[in-house]
């Protein structure tokens, strides 16, 4: 299993109350499986919305369950933001 950091950015910041946590997962998917259950309410609702990237590389439209995550990695939670 591959331990690394999730960082918060706006919305989702506030929701989750913190701005990064570590994950012990191996996919996008089973992090974000964990996120969900350390922090139900708000932030699944937001995650719902978000785009998130992987060590500096968008997922897109790729299933969570494909997207490996790396020893080390960093997984960025990107809500929508305004004015672009």
């Amino acid at each position: 299993m591959a331990a690394g950091t999730i960082r918060f950015w706006a919305a989702a910041k506030a929701a989750a109350g913190l701005a990064e946590e570590p994950y012990a997962a191996d996919t996008l998917a089973q992090a974000l499986d964990v996120v969900r259950q350390k922090h139900p309410g708000e932030l699944v609702r937001v995650l719902q919305r978000c785009s998130f990237l992987v060590d500096g590389d968008p997922v897109g439209t790729r299933g969570h369950e494909t997207v490996r995550l790396a020893e080390g990695g960093t997984v960025e939670v990107l809500p929508p933001f305004a004015g672009g």
